[in-house]
């Protein structure tokens, strides 16, 4: 296993921390998702009132892998962390990186003194959902995602509130 050294991000992460957002958009056979900008990573990351915290992998020198996750908070269990994305670039997946990532995340969520973790994982990555399973989580195959996209709150808006 290489070495990998797990920081705390910084600004001038950004240009990779998109990077990597991109190359899992294209796994996941989305990439023209991606509307997120360097500029947005700086600002909402970064800037006085953070909007998330973000992990990265240094492997040589170099970032090979990102958790990015913000607070959430559970009616049941109280304030929470959302972890939105576990990245590890596909020629490093198998070294130990996505492990080191994900521990650093559990760690730190667990000192934080939240009672949950949650994440998100495609029911096709079977890779993944078995690396999670392997270190602990339960996988709820009973739940389904819900969301509106941009597009579909206009509509919803323009349709049934008038003025906005």
């Amino acid at each position: 296993m290489n070495h990998t050294l797990i920081r705390e991000a910084n600004p001038s992460d950004a240009v990779h921390i998109l990077s990597l957002i991109k190359e899992l958009a294209t796994f996941e056979r989305e990439p023209e998702e991606v509307e997120v900008t360097v500029a947005e990573l700086l600002r909402d990351g970064f800037g006085e009132h953070p909007k998330f915290r973000c992990f990265v992998a240094e492997v040589k020198q170099e970032i090979v892998g990102m958790a990015l996750f913000y607070p959430c908070y559970s009616t049941w269990k109280g304030k929470s962390w959302h972890l939105e994305d576990l990245i590890v670039t596909e020629s490093m997946r198998g070294e130990g990186v996505g492990f080191a990532l994900l521990k650093e995340f559990i760690v730190f969520a667990q000192t934080s003194g939240v009672r949950r973790i949650q994440w998100v994982v495609l029911n096709w990555n079977t890779p993944a959902i078995d690396f999670y399973k392997k270190h602990g989580a339960t996988v709820l195959e009973e739940w389904n995602i819900t969301l509106m996209k941009e597009g579909a709150m206009k509509q919803f808006i323009a349709k049934h509130h008038a003025g906005i």
